[in-house]
C-alpha cells in the first residue's frame, strides 16, 4: 500500500514515446531495468568514486556506490510507504552523468566548458544520456524513460530555474519533486558519508583516533561498542560503530520526514509538489552531525595530500585532452565529428570525455598528449 502522497504508477505522466504495457513489469520497474542494462551504467564500474585502484580494488567505485545508494533508498522508501520501484530507478540513475576521475574530473570539465561560455552539470548530462546517447531501441533514441524518472534525474539534488534553463520547462521547475526524488540526494549523502569513512580508514589515510575525535557521533558509538565487544579486533569495532552511524542517519531521515509530512498536513502528491520547501530532511540534530561528517571528510580525506597528486593529474588530463580536441577535431571519433556539425564543438568534446572510464581516458591521453610523466 502506498501513502496517499506517493507517486502511483497508475498516475505516471508516461513516456515521451508511448509504448504498450509490459505483461509483468510496471513502467518504473522497466525504467530500472533499462538503466541497469545501459552502457553508461556499466561504465560506472570503471569510474573513480574517491580512490583509484592504486590503493586497492576493495574500495568503492561509482557503480558500487550507486548500488549502496539504491539499497539505502529502497529501505527508506519502503518505511515511508513511497513507490519503491520509482525510488530504485532514481537511485540507480542518479550518478550516470558523472565523468571519469570523480569530482576532480567534473571540476576540470566544467572549467574547460566555462572558457567557452558553457557549463558541465552531471545531472543535465545524465538527462542527455538517457534521452539521446543510449541507443538500444529501433523506435526511438535514448531509453524513453517515464516522465517521473526523467524529472527526478534533474530535480533530485538541485532546483533549476526556468529562465536559466528553458530547455527544462517541461519538468515543472516551479514545483517540488515528489518525495521519491527528494530522498535520493539525502540517501546519496548517507551512503558516501559512511562509505568514505570506511574506505579512508582502510586506506590508512584516516586514523581511528581522527575519526573518533572529528565525528562525535562515531566516537559515542565506538565507546558503546567497546563496552559490548571489549575483546573484538579494532577493525570490527570500527565496523560496528560505523554501522550504528549509518543506522542513525537512516532512522532519523525516516522519522523526521514522516513527522514533517504530518505537520505540513500533506495529503496528496500535489501537496508535496506545492509545499514551500522540500519535505525530506534530517532532524536539526542529525543534520548537524551530517554536516560535521562531511566537513571532516573534506578536511581530512578529499583534500588529503596523499590524494592531491592524483587529483592534479586528473584535472591536467581532462584539460589537455579538451584543448587537444578543440584544436584537432578531426581526430575525434567519426560519430562525434558528425555530432559537431549539429552541436557546438565544446559540447561534443565534453560529451565524449564525460562518457569515458578512467582507463579509457588514460589511453586517450597517452595516445594524443604523450606519457603521464
Amino acid at each position: 500500500m502506498l501513502a496517499a502522497h506517493a507517486v502511483p504508477i497508475t498516475h505516471s505522466r508516461g513516456r515521451r514515446f508511448p509504448e504498450p504495457p509490459h505483461p509483468y513489469r510496471n513502467d518504473f520497474q522497466r525504467d530500472r531495468d533499462r538503466v541497469i542494462h545501459a552502457r553508461a551504467f556499466r561504465r560506472l564500474e570503471a569510474k573513480t568514486q574517491v580512490f583509484t585502484r592504486r590503493y586497492s580494488d576493495h574500495f568503492r567505485n561509482r557503480l558500487t556506490h550507486t548500488l549502496e545508494v539504491s539499497q539505502v533508498s529502497r529501505t527508506i522508501a519502503g518505511a515511508l510507504a513511497l513507490n519503491v520501484d520509482l525510488v530504485e530507478a532514481l537511485a540507480l540513475v542518479h550518478d550516470i552523468g558523472h565523468p571519469p576521475f570523480g569530482h576532480a574530473g567534473e571540476k576540470a570539465l566544467d572549467a574547460a566548458m566555462r572558457e567557452h561560455g558553457l557549463i558541465f552539470d552531471h545531472n543535465l548530462h545524465a538527462l542527455r544520456i538517457v534521452e539521446d546517447f543510449e541507443q538500444r531501441y529501433a523506435a526511438f533514441r535514448g531509453l524513453n524513460l517515464t516522465f517521473e524518472v526523467r524529472e527526478g534525474i534533474i530535480k533530485h539534488s538541485h532546483d533549476y530555474d526556468e529562465k536559466t534553463h528553458p530547455e527544462l520547462a517541461e519538468y515543472l521547475l516551479d514545483q517540488r519533486p515528489p518525495l521519491e526524488a527528494q530522498l535520493i540526494d539525502l540517501t546519496d549523502e548517507i551512503a558516501y558519508n559512511t562509505a568514505d569513512l570506511d574506505d579512508g580508514y582502510e586506506a590508512h589515510l584516516l586514523t581511528l583516533e581522527q575519526i573518533r575525535e572529528g565525528i562525535p557521533a562515531f566516537g559515542h558509538f565506538y565507546r558503546e561498542v567497546e563496552q559490548i565487544y571489549p575483546t573484538a579486533p579494532e577493525k570490527l569495532k570500527f565496523n560496528e560503530s560505523l554501522k550504528r552511524v549509518l543506522n542513525r542517519f537512516v532512522s532519523d531521515l525516516i522519522t523526521n520526514t514522516q513527522s514533517r509530512v504530518e505537520q505540513a498536513k500533506i495529503q496528496t502528491l500535489d501537496d508535496v509538489r506545492h509545499h514551500p520547501e522540500r519535505l525530506a530532511a534530517f532532524s536539526p540534530e542529525v543534520e548537524s552531525e551530517r554536516k560535521q561528517s562531511k566537513t571532516f571528510l573534506y578536511e581530512n580525506l578529499y583534500y588529503s595530500p596523499s590524494l592531491a597528486e592524483e587529483k592534479e593529474d586528473a584535472e591536467r588530463i581532462v584539460k589537455e585532452l579538451f584543448t587537444f580536441w578543440m584544436t584537432n577535431p578531426n581526430t575525434l571519433p567519426h560519430n562525434y565529428q558528425e555530432k559537431a556539425k549539429e552541436d557546438s564543438l565544446p559540447r561534443v568534446i565534453c560529451d565524449y570525455i564525460a562518457g569515458m572510464t578512467d582507463n579509457f581516458i588514460f589511453e586517450q591521453y597517452e595516445k594524443h598528449c604523450g606519457s603521464m610523466r
